[in-house]
């Protein structure tokens, strides 16, 4: 009998998000609103931030993040090839240029030598990227970061619950970025947040978020916002703004979400360290870190060919877990084989090579907390089985 398939991601959701979403629908309120506040103070205290911000996705806040930490047009910001193609979008975006520093090809974060090499006097700022969940080298990163009075934002799109040091990354920055997406180890569906420690910067995202108005929606509405003696309060405009804000259906879900958050990491955990063991023998490369005081999130399992030991290749391996009914998935392809990025920058199969190998050899397999152990061992049955044969 042929295995039911194995789908790459899948939303971690119950009964709870589903009755509280629910309530919200019932409460005839479902725009942004007490609720959005809500899941905020919650994600800042579990991150140990000072202000949280909701966003409709990481996207946004990488964007919102880049023009309120004083990013202009013809600004340089440095950045590693190995990420989605919305990290430079939201760079060009912003009206700068995004300069890529190659990856360290051990834990294929972006490697600070190589940022260094890239610094010139048009360079502004840093925009990392935690991969898979795997922390950067911030030791070293804030180094440069003071050495050149630079600003730096983090992606955090795949890092909820990593930590640096017994620190949230996030907290590292100007700005940490978290994406909410269906796959992520917390979803909203879509969604994300801005997390900072700047009072300024915080009350320009604010604005910013919701058209630039100088209140809310739901708060104009609710009676609180009415003076005494009774006095209807008209808007402003103070910010040139977006259309970037979260709502309440969304966080509703984000505020069950969280509440599970660490029990779903070591059920992750555990389906990664699986892997790690079981597919310890192959000619592939994971992720190395040793570092007691690094935490991964154990958002993505990445496997890379290793093309010295074997001339298998990973179109092949994609092809064989599809025919097993095995869905994986690749994360990334190295921003530097993107045409547009290639037309509008020059950049080439040369420029960050360690990025190309990375891109062109790896992919991610299933990692999600209500992944069988079964299904887990099937997996590693069946990649042992593709190299052997």
């Amino acid at each position: 009998m042929k295995k039911k398939f194995i789908p790459f991601g899948k939303p971690y959701i119950g009964g709870e998000e589903i009755k509280f979403i629910t309530n919200v629908i019932k409460s005839k309120w479902i725009g942004s609103g007490p609720i959005t506040e809500t899941f905020e103070n919650n994600f800042k205290k579990y991150k140990k931030s000072k202000y949280a911000l909701s966003v409709n996705s990481c996207t946004a806040a990488l964007h919102l993040s880049l023009i309120y930490c004083g990013i202009k047009y013809n600004d340089e910001v440095i950045t590693t090839p190995m990420t989605f193609a919305s990290t430079i979008n939201s760079i060009i975006l912003s009206g700068a240029k995004p300069v890529l520093a190659d990856i360290d090809p051990k834990s294929f974060n972006i490697n600070p030598k190589e940022i260094e090499k890239k610094i010139t006097k048009k360079t502004k700022a840093l925009l990392i990227v935690h991969l898979a969940g795997l922390p950067c080298d911030m030791k070293s990163i804030l180094k440069i970061v003071k050495k050149y009075k630079l600003k730096l934002i983090e992606d955090c799109a795949h890092a909820i619950e990593s930590k640096y040091y017994n620190q949230h990354v996030g907290n590292f920055g100007d700005t940490g970025c978290f994406s909410f997406y269906t796959t992520k180890n917390l979803t909203t569906g879509e969604g994300g947040m801005v997390v900072c420690n700047n009072n300024e910067i915080y009350n320009k995202i604010r604005v910013a978020r919701l058209h630039g108005l100088s209140k809310d929606a739901w708060k104009r509405y609710l009676p609180e916002s009415v003076k005494t003696p009774a006095k209807f309060e008209h808007y402003d405009v103070t910010e040139i703004g977006l259309k970037y804000n979260m709502i309440d259906i969304n966080a509703a879900m984000g505020v069950v979400q969280l509440r599970k958050i660490e029990k779903s990491w070591k059920k992750r955990k555990k389906i990664f360290e699986i892997y790690k063991k079981k597919l310890l023998k192959l000619p592939i490369k994971t992720q190395v870190f040793t570092n007691k005081n690094i935490r991964h999130a154990y958002h993505l399992f990445l496997l890379v060919i290793d093309k010295n030991k074997t001339k298998k290749n990973r179109d092949d391996l994609i092809l064989f877990l599809k025919k097993c009914n095995i869905g994986c998935g690749v994360n990334y392809r190295s921003v530097t084989d993107m045409s547009i990025f290639k037309k509008k920058f020059g950049w080439t199969n040369k420029t960050c090579e360690n990025s190309k190998y990375l891109g062109d050899n790896t992919l991610s397999l299933p990692l999600y907390p209500d992944l069988t152990i079964k299904d887990v061992n099937y997996i590693c049955e069946k990649i042992q089985k593709f190299f052997k044969s």
